[in-house]
Protein backbone atom coordinates (compact mmCIF):
# COMPACT_ATOMS: atom_id res chain seq x y z
CA UNK A 1 0.00 0.00 0.00
CA UNK A 2 1.63 3.55 -0.56
CA UNK A 3 1.65 6.43 1.37
CA UNK A 4 0.34 8.74 -0.96
CA UNK A 5 -2.99 11.21 -0.06
CA UNK A 6 -6.16 9.72 -1.12
CA UNK A 7 -8.00 10.99 -4.37
CA UNK A 8 -12.02 11.46 -4.12
CA UNK A 9 -12.32 8.58 -6.55
CA UNK A 10 -10.47 6.53 -4.93
CA UNK A 11 -12.42 3.22 -2.93
CA UNK A 12 -13.17 2.86 0.00
CA UNK A 13 -12.26 -0.56 1.81
CA UNK A 14 -15.36 -1.97 1.88
CA UNK A 15 -15.83 -0.90 -1.80
CA UNK A 16 -12.36 -2.74 -2.46
CA UNK A 17 -13.54 -5.78 -0.10
CA UNK A 18 -16.20 -6.62 -2.54
CA UNK A 19 -14.05 -6.73 -5.90
CA UNK A 20 -10.81 -7.49 -4.73
CA UNK A 21 -11.17 -11.19 -4.76
CA UNK A 22 -12.48 -11.87 -8.05
CA UNK A 23 -9.34 -9.16 -9.32
CA UNK A 24 -7.45 -11.07 -7.38
CA UNK A 25 -8.44 -14.61 -8.74
CA UNK A 26 -8.22 -13.11 -12.10
CA UNK A 27 -4.68 -11.99 -12.03
CA UNK A 28 -3.65 -14.98 -9.91
CA UNK A 29 -5.12 -17.25 -13.13
CA UNK A 30 -3.07 -15.42 -16.01
CA UNK A 31 0.21 -15.65 -13.61
CA UNK A 32 -0.45 -19.17 -13.14
CA UNK A 33 -0.84 -19.84 -17.28
CA UNK A 34 2.41 -17.29 -18.34
CA UNK A 35 -0.02 -15.10 -20.04
CA UNK A 36 2.12 -11.44 -18.13
CA UNK A 37 5.48 -13.53 -18.93
CA UNK A 38 6.69 -11.70 -15.65
CA UNK A 39 5.44 -11.84 -12.34
CA UNK A 40 3.42 -8.49 -11.66
CA UNK A 41 4.22 -6.04 -8.78
CA UNK A 42 2.18 -3.67 -8.92
CA UNK A 43 -0.87 -3.33 -6.41
CA UNK A 44 -4.32 -4.35 -7.90
CA UNK A 45 -6.30 -1.89 -6.48
CA UNK A 46 -4.22 1.13 -6.92
CA UNK A 47 -4.49 -0.04 -10.52
CA UNK A 48 -8.41 0.38 -9.59
CA UNK A 49 -7.96 3.29 -8.55
CA UNK A 50 -6.04 4.75 -11.50
CA UNK A 51 -9.09 3.72 -13.75
CA UNK A 52 -11.73 5.41 -11.88
CA UNK A 53 -9.85 8.46 -11.63
CA UNK A 54 -9.52 8.53 -15.18
CA UNK A 55 -13.06 8.09 -15.32
CA UNK A 56 -14.07 10.73 -12.95
CA UNK A 57 -11.68 13.52 -13.77
CA UNK A 58 -11.38 12.64 -17.69
CA UNK A 59 -8.15 12.92 -18.44
CA UNK A 60 -5.78 11.44 -21.16
CA UNK A 61 -4.05 7.67 -19.70
CA UNK A 62 -0.56 8.89 -20.01
CA UNK A 63 -1.51 11.86 -18.15
CA UNK A 64 -2.10 10.06 -14.94
CA UNK A 65 -0.56 11.36 -11.68
CA UNK A 66 2.84 9.79 -10.67
CA UNK A 67 1.88 8.43 -7.55
CA UNK A 68 -0.12 5.81 -9.66
CA UNK A 69 0.88 2.92 -11.36
CA UNK A 70 2.55 3.83 -15.17
CA UNK A 71 -0.15 4.56 -17.47
CA UNK A 72 0.21 1.36 -20.13
CA UNK A 73 0.28 -0.65 -17.16
CA UNK A 74 -3.14 1.08 -15.75
CA UNK A 75 -4.62 1.14 -19.31
CA UNK A 76 -2.98 -2.74 -19.99
CA UNK A 77 -5.54 -3.88 -17.07
CA UNK A 78 -8.33 -1.71 -18.18
CA UNK A 79 -8.25 -2.95 -21.72
CA UNK A 80 -7.99 -6.67 -20.47
CA UNK A 81 -10.63 -6.57 -17.69
CA UNK A 82 -12.98 -5.08 -20.39
CA UNK A 83 -12.41 -7.45 -22.94
CA UNK A 84 -12.83 -10.03 -21.04
CA UNK A 85 -16.32 -8.75 -19.42
CA UNK A 86 -14.66 -8.56 -15.56
CA UNK A 87 -16.46 -5.12 -15.59
CA UNK A 88 -20.11 -6.31 -16.41
CA UNK A 89 -19.45 -9.30 -13.79
CA UNK A 90 -18.50 -6.92 -11.23
CA UNK A 91 -21.65 -4.93 -11.70
CA UNK A 92 -24.28 -7.83 -11.62
CA UNK A 93 -22.70 -9.12 -8.65
CA UNK A 94 -23.10 -5.43 -7.20
CA UNK A 95 -26.24 -4.76 -8.15
CA UNK A 96 -27.26 -7.77 -7.03
CA UNK A 97 -25.93 -6.47 -3.32
CA UNK A 98 -27.68 -3.57 -3.83
CA UNK A 99 -31.07 -4.48 -4.59
CA UNK A 100 -31.00 -6.72 -1.98
CA UNK A 101 -30.05 -4.32 0.54
CA UNK A 102 -33.02 -2.35 -0.83
CA UNK A 103 -35.21 -5.28 0.19
CA UNK A 104 -35.79 -6.11 -3.46
CA UNK A 105 -35.15 -9.35 -5.04
CA UNK A 106 -31.62 -10.10 -6.89
CA UNK A 107 -32.85 -10.63 -10.31
CA UNK A 108 -35.60 -7.78 -11.26
CA UNK A 109 -38.78 -8.17 -13.16
CA UNK A 110 -39.02 -4.63 -14.35
CA UNK A 111 -36.28 -2.23 -16.53
CA UNK A 112 -36.29 1.33 -17.86
CA UNK A 113 -34.98 1.59 -21.34
CA UNK A 114 -33.37 4.62 -23.00
CA UNK A 115 -30.65 6.02 -25.49
CA UNK A 116 -28.25 8.71 -25.41
CA UNK A 117 -26.06 10.60 -28.14
CA UNK A 118 -22.56 12.11 -27.42
CA UNK A 119 -20.09 13.50 -29.48
CA UNK A 120 -16.70 11.87 -30.09
CA UNK A 121 -13.18 12.58 -29.90
CA UNK A 122 -10.91 13.41 -32.88
CA UNK A 123 -9.29 9.82 -31.85
CA UNK A 124 -12.21 7.90 -32.44
CA UNK A 125 -12.21 5.35 -35.39
CA UNK A 126 -14.55 6.87 -38.42
CA UNK A 127 -15.66 2.90 -38.81
CA UNK A 128 -17.06 3.08 -35.41
CA UNK A 129 -19.19 6.83 -35.81
CA UNK A 130 -21.98 7.87 -36.90
CA UNK A 131 -24.88 10.92 -37.51
CA UNK A 132 -27.62 11.40 -35.42
CA UNK A 133 -30.25 12.79 -38.00
CA UNK A 134 -32.77 13.70 -35.26
CA UNK A 135 -29.69 15.33 -33.19
CA UNK A 136 -27.33 16.59 -35.60
CA UNK A 137 -24.68 14.89 -33.84
CA UNK A 138 -21.49 13.12 -34.83
CA UNK A 139 -20.63 10.44 -32.29
CA UNK A 140 -21.83 7.32 -30.46
CA UNK A 141 -24.99 6.52 -29.29
CA UNK A 142 -25.41 4.67 -26.11
CA UNK A 143 -28.34 2.58 -25.09
CA UNK A 144 -28.93 1.26 -21.60
CA UNK A 145 -31.59 -0.39 -20.05
CA UNK A 146 -31.81 -0.06 -15.72
CA UNK A 147 -33.91 -1.67 -13.22
CA UNK A 148 -36.87 0.53 -11.55
CA UNK A 149 -33.70 1.89 -9.15
CA UNK A 150 -31.59 3.81 -11.54
CA UNK A 151 -29.08 0.46 -11.59
CA UNK A 152 -27.16 -0.24 -14.72
CA UNK A 153 -28.60 -4.08 -16.03
CA UNK A 154 -26.94 -3.33 -19.23
CA UNK A 155 -24.83 -1.48 -21.81
CA UNK A 156 -24.44 -0.60 -25.69
CA UNK A 157 -22.58 1.82 -27.47
CA UNK A 158 -22.85 1.94 -31.16
CA UNK A 159 -22.58 4.54 -34.10
CA UNK A 160 -24.68 7.30 -33.29
CA UNK A 161 -26.40 6.11 -36.76
CA UNK A 162 -28.27 3.45 -34.85
CA UNK A 163 -31.49 3.44 -34.30
CA UNK A 164 -33.15 2.92 -31.59
CA UNK A 165 -34.90 -0.14 -32.45
CA UNK A 166 -32.06 -1.75 -33.74
CA UNK A 167 -30.01 -0.76 -30.08
CA UNK A 168 -33.18 -1.34 -28.06
CA UNK A 169 -33.49 -4.92 -28.98
CA UNK A 170 -30.14 -5.64 -28.78
CA UNK A 171 -30.32 -4.40 -24.88
CA UNK A 172 -33.38 -6.65 -24.25
CA UNK A 173 -31.26 -9.80 -25.67
CA UNK A 174 -28.45 -8.95 -23.36
CA UNK A 175 -30.67 -7.99 -20.26
CA UNK A 176 -33.00 -11.15 -20.41
CA UNK A 177 -30.37 -13.69 -20.99
CA UNK A 178 -28.67 -11.79 -17.85
CA UNK A 179 -31.64 -11.25 -15.98
CA UNK A 180 -34.11 -14.01 -17.38
CA UNK A 181 -36.84 -12.79 -14.66
CA UNK A 182 -37.10 -9.35 -16.47
CA UNK A 183 -41.05 -9.29 -17.59
CA UNK A 184 -41.68 -5.51 -18.14
CA UNK A 185 -39.82 -2.44 -19.30
CA UNK A 186 -40.91 1.37 -20.38
CA UNK A 187 -39.52 3.01 -23.10
CA UNK A 188 -39.91 6.59 -24.95
CA UNK A 189 -41.48 6.82 -28.32
CA UNK A 190 -37.88 6.91 -30.39
CA UNK A 191 -38.59 2.74 -29.36
CA UNK A 192 -41.20 1.72 -31.93
CA UNK A 193 -43.31 -1.20 -32.81
CA UNK A 194 -40.16 -3.44 -33.57
CA UNK A 195 -38.86 -3.09 -30.18
CA UNK A 196 -42.27 -3.88 -28.90
CA UNK A 197 -42.97 -7.28 -30.94
CA UNK A 198 -39.53 -8.37 -30.20
CA UNK A 199 -40.14 -8.11 -26.62
CA UNK A 200 -43.35 -9.96 -26.81
CA UNK A 201 -40.75 -13.22 -28.48
CA UNK A 202 -38.67 -12.53 -25.12
CA UNK A 203 -41.60 -12.70 -23.07
CA UNK A 204 -40.59 -8.52 -21.77
CA UNK A 205 -43.79 -5.92 -21.94
CA UNK A 206 -42.20 -3.32 -23.71
CA UNK A 207 -44.54 0.08 -22.86
CA UNK A 208 -44.12 3.04 -24.81
CA UNK A 209 -44.52 5.84 -22.52
CA UNK A 210 -44.96 9.49 -23.72
CA UNK A 211 -44.86 12.93 -22.65
CA UNK A 212 -48.24 14.95 -22.48
CA UNK A 213 -48.59 16.96 -24.65
CA UNK A 214 -50.33 19.56 -23.08
CA UNK A 215 -47.47 20.14 -20.43
CA UNK A 216 -44.76 22.60 -21.81
CA UNK A 217 -41.22 22.61 -20.27
CA UNK A 218 -39.76 20.20 -18.18
CA UNK A 219 -41.85 17.44 -16.65
CA UNK A 220 -41.65 14.42 -15.30
CA UNK A 221 -42.72 11.72 -16.76
CA UNK A 222 -43.57 8.12 -15.39
CA UNK A 223 -40.90 5.40 -15.17
CA UNK A 224 -39.09 6.74 -17.92
CA UNK A 225 -37.24 9.71 -15.06
CA UNK A 226 -35.37 6.80 -13.49
CA UNK A 227 -33.36 6.17 -16.78
CA UNK A 228 -33.07 9.45 -17.31
CA UNK A 229 -31.90 10.35 -13.80
CA UNK A 230 -29.10 7.44 -14.27
CA UNK A 231 -27.73 9.27 -17.05
CA UNK A 232 -27.86 12.39 -15.62
CA UNK A 233 -25.78 10.29 -12.86
CA UNK A 234 -23.28 9.25 -15.31
CA UNK A 235 -22.37 12.74 -16.91
CA UNK A 236 -21.16 13.77 -13.58
CA UNK A 237 -17.86 11.61 -14.87
CA UNK A 238 -16.40 14.13 -17.22
CA UNK A 239 -14.91 10.62 -19.43
CA UNK A 240 -18.22 9.69 -20.04
CA UNK A 241 -19.02 14.00 -21.40
CA UNK A 242 -17.30 12.87 -24.72
CA UNK A 243 -16.74 9.89 -25.99
CA UNK A 244 -12.89 9.37 -26.22
CA UNK A 245 -12.75 4.94 -26.56
CA UNK A 246 -10.97 4.06 -29.80
CA UNK A 247 -13.31 0.55 -28.79
CA UNK A 248 -16.80 0.71 -28.57
CA UNK A 249 -16.55 -2.00 -25.94
CA UNK A 250 -14.08 0.10 -23.72
CA UNK A 251 -16.76 2.76 -23.65
CA UNK A 252 -19.40 0.67 -22.49
CA UNK A 253 -16.57 -0.17 -19.63
CA UNK A 254 -16.66 3.40 -18.40
CA UNK A 255 -20.00 3.72 -18.44
CA UNK A 256 -20.34 0.53 -16.37
CA UNK A 257 -17.69 1.67 -14.27
CA UNK A 258 -19.36 5.09 -13.72
CA UNK A 259 -21.96 2.99 -11.51
CA UNK A 260 -20.26 2.31 -8.47
CA UNK A 261 -22.55 0.46 -6.56
CA UNK A 262 -22.27 -0.11 -2.84
CA UNK A 263 -24.08 0.27 0.30
CA UNK A 264 -20.73 0.86 2.79
CA UNK A 265 -20.90 3.52 5.27
CA UNK A 266 -17.17 2.58 5.70
CA UNK A 267 -14.53 5.77 5.55
CA UNK A 268 -12.17 5.77 2.76
CA UNK A 269 -9.07 4.16 3.33
CA UNK A 270 -6.77 6.55 4.33
CA UNK A 271 -8.76 9.05 5.99
CA UNK A 272 -10.34 9.50 9.52
CA UNK A 273 -13.38 8.10 10.64
CA UNK A 274 -16.71 9.60 9.19
CA UNK A 275 -20.08 8.32 7.65
CA UNK A 276 -20.44 7.84 4.20
CA UNK A 277 -23.74 8.04 2.38
CA UNK A 278 -25.10 5.30 -0.21
CA UNK A 279 -24.62 7.03 -3.55
CA UNK A 280 -24.25 5.86 -7.15
CA UNK A 281 -21.58 7.49 -8.45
Amino acid sequence: MTARRPYPSDLSDARWALIAPRLTAWRQARTDAGVSGRTPTHDLREIFNAILYVNRTGIAWRYLPHDFPPHATVYGYFAAWSKEGIFTELNYQLTGLVRDHHGRTIQPAASIMDSQTVKTSTNVPLSTQGIDAGKKIVGRKRGIITDTLGLLLAVIVTAASASDNTIGMDLLDRATTTYPTLAKTWVDAGFKNRVVEHGAALGVDVEIVTKDPQVKGFSVVKRRWVVERTIGWLMHHRRLVRDYETRPDNSASMITLAKRLTTETTPTWREPLQPQHTQNT
